[in-house]
């Protein structure tokens, strides 16, 4: 027993031991502050709120279909749809056109929404990216024309940084847009782009300057527009009820 005690908790002023001891003097001193009014380290009533109602939507609408759309291949858009209703296409979007969130309380949405299906969970994870980017980069003007119909995830977005050569390493992409005329002109092409094919708006990410880091500007873009094009969806292990594919932008 003195053994399994020691193996457990590590021996006296080993590294083991002595990091689980100032995580234990860590833990006294916060439990002190929450007993005397400090931190508290549960969830409020509002989080509690959106974790349950996460949950419910999860086991009704998600878990029974999950395997199925996996097997067929099949894009759920009127379950993201009911997520938009339900405020998680929007989370930290601020109250105005989102739900206006913390990222804690995203984070209790999406784990519950994860425990049924979590590749449709990356999509609407991916989806309140791509809304945050604009709301919180964006000009009013931007906002107002993209945020409306977005955050309720009747149109969805995708988001567009992975490429063929460089993987997800943003300082080296290759992808550029070239101001022309007044318009910026975009060439090359992104992979392994959740939604492609099927969302209405792209954010692009693309060199405007030669600048290795400090160079790379964000584009939205629609699925009409001319010189836009989209690959076939990729085979995958698992992950199918979203497409992945390329996206190629020629100008």
């Amino acid at each position: 027993l003195k053994l399994q005690f020691l193996y457990l908790i590590g021996a006296p002023g080993s590294p083991l031991f002595t990091m689980k001891r100032a995580a234990r003097n860590v833990l006294t001193r916060a439990s002190a502050r929450h007993f005397s009014g400090g931190i508290s380290f549960g969830l409020n009533e509002e989080q509690l709120a959106f974790q349950d109602a996460a949950k419910a939507f999860a086991d009704s609408e998600i878990a029974p279909h999950a395997a199925k759309w996996d097997e067929e291949k099949h894009f759920p858009l009127d379950v993201f749809k009911a997520a938009g209703e339900m405020g998680f296409g929007g989370m930290y979007v601020k109250d105005d056109f989102g739900t206006g969130t913390g990222r804690l309380e995203a984070s209790l949405v999406f784990e519950q929404l994860a425990m049924a299906c979590p590749s449709t969970t990356a999509f609407i994870t991916i989806h309140n990216m791509c809304a945050w980017m604009v709301d919180k980069f964006g000009t009013e003007a931007q906002r107002a024309a993209l945020l409306p119909e977005t955050v309720g995830m009747d149109k969805l977005m995708s988001y567009c940084l992975t490429e063929p050569d460089s993987g997800s390493d943003a300082a080296g992409l290759k992808t550029k847009a070239v101001k022309e005329g007044g318009k910026y002109v975009l060439t090359g092409s992104k992979a392994f782009i959740s939604g492609a094919g099927t969302s209405e708006y792209y954010l692009v990410m693309a060199r405007t300057s030669e600048h290795k880091t400090k160079g790379i500007s964000c584009f939205v873009l629609h699925k009409d527009m001319p010189g836009l094009s989209f690959g076939k969806n990729e085979n995958k292990m698992g992950w199918n009820c979203q497409p992945t594919r390329i996206v190629s932008m020629d100008g």
